[in-house]
């Protein structure tokens, strides 16, 4: 067992729980001991980062420092927005010694610890497409997805700046497609895996959100996805959630099912209802269980 520091983030804490209790129930199995930080914050996403840099990068700043706390080397996230935000904030603590002692002087005040820059910040499908857990993973995927076709969906934020994020080549990522294969499923491609979910627009401009929206799922339903995967609760959300909008908007009711990362391979793990909380979905998964039990 590996010992990591879990940031679940605002949506698995809320709206998408079923993420953070899949994850649990997940992490274990493949080598990953989760130690959760206590009285964090959100990260600010995108909002804060663009209107009071300074806030965002304080915010993020003592979240690394709880993480340090716990004595891990590893700050694991399982939302594409919390792993960019904390990334570049860790990035620019890490390089800027001044910098740095000025958020840690203001840290203190507050009473948190200085951050000394020791933590590394990954998201869990990093550490579940590599290495030890993926290995891992293979021998806990025993019952499969066998007949099944997954489409994954990146979204935007684990791809893009790649330098900063670095673990997926942006424009053709792989780690998604080698779990879906791992787990026994077929992986379908399609372009608009790449792109943005619509989310970060769809209170100023929704008709052109959905416009972005609907190019993922129409893709996958035209290339005969069974479902999709995701590792990002807001991708999730937009995906599950806002396919009725689209019914609306355009008439056409794709009824494409989409799962959580550590749901997709929970299910290949023969994960319980009570791990997998797929009745919190908006979009019923119910067609994807039948299959895969014919």
């Amino acid at each position: 067992m590996k010992k990591v520091a879990y940031y679940k983030g605002c949506l698995a804490s809320l709206s998408a729980k079923e993420l953070d209790i899949s994850t649990r129930a997940l992490a274990p199995k493949v080598g990953y001991e989760l130690e959760e930080l206590e009285s964090v914050t959100c990260c600010g996403a995108g909002d804060i980062h663009e209107a009071e840099p300074d806030y965002y990068l304080h915010l993020n700043a003592r979240i690394l420092s709880y993480a340090e706390q716990t004595g891990s080397d590893t700050l694991m996230t399982v939302c594409n927005v919390c792993t960019l935000n904390l990334r570049q904030a860790n990035y620019q603590l890490q390089i800027d010694d001044a910098l740095r002692e000025r958020v840690n002087e203001n840290l203190v005040k507050v009473g948190v610890k200085p951050y000394s820059g020791g933590v590394e910040v990954k998201h869990f499908l990093w550490l579940v497409s590599d290495g030890e857990g993926y290995e891992a993973l293979k021998q806990v995927a025993h019952r499969g997805l066998k007949g099944l076709k997954i489409a994954p969906f990146y979204g935007c934020q684990i791809l893009r700046p790649s330098k900063l994020l670095g673990h997926d080549d942006p424009d053709a990522p792989s780690s998604l497609e080698r779990i879906i294969e791992a787990c026994g499923g077929e992986a379908i491609d399609y372009p608009a895996k790449i792109k943005c979910c619509g989310f970060p627009i769809i209170q100023a401009r929704e008709e052109t959100a959905l416009g972005e929206l609907i190019q993922p799922i129409e893709q996958a339903k035209e290339a005969g996805a069974d479902a999709m995967v995701t590792p990002c609760p807001l991708c999730h959300l937009s995906l599950d959630a806002w396919q009725s909008k689209l019914k609306k908007a355009t008439g056409k009711d794709f009824q494409m099912p989409i799962l959580h990362l550590s749901q997709l391979i929970g299910v290949a793990a023969g994960f319980t209802d009570a791990e997998l909380k797929f009745k919190r979905h908006v979009v019923s998964v119910q067609p994807v269980l039948e299959k895969l039990e014919a």
